[in-house]
């Protein structure tokens, strides 16, 4: 399994902007579909964007389209999530998962059971 770590999560005001990094070791980082999820106190954990192993094929939840941007960089390990225009609504603790695939495939998950590998979370909160 590869291990995962989140960083880059914080306190930001509505309007504002953060970068997630999700760094990974272990195993080989190119042939793992990756996920962003988040867990608000009280809710279930959900989707928020995918890609796939070969980062050609993403996917995002309706709630952050046209606002988050997924990303990998597989010579540096480390997929992203670049989060603009934060809303109060979009506080929660972030989550990156991974599951491997195979090189140059195309697929992504985007429910939580689609995912055997998970980072520890980050801290994401948006003040009004």
């Amino acid at each position: 399994q590869v291990q995962l770590d989140e960083s880059g999560g914080g306190l930001v005001q509505a309007g504002g902007s953060l970068r997630l990094s999700c760094a990974a070791s272990g195993r080989a980082f190119s042939i793992y579909a990756m996920g962003w999820f988040r867990q608000a106190p009280g809710k279930e954990r959900e989707f928020v964007a995918g890609i796939s192993a070969s980062g050609d094929s993403t996917g995002y939840a309706d709630s952050v389209k046209g606002r988050f941007t997924i990303s990998r960089d597989n010579a540096k390990n480390t997929m992203y999530l670049q989060m603009n225009s934060l809303k109060p609504e979009d506080t929660a603790v972030y989550y990156c998962a991974g599951r491997s695939q195979w090189y140059g495939s195309r697929w992504y998950g985007d429910r939580p059971t689609d995912f055997p590998s998970w980072g520890q979370g980050t801290q994401v909160t948006v003040s009004s």
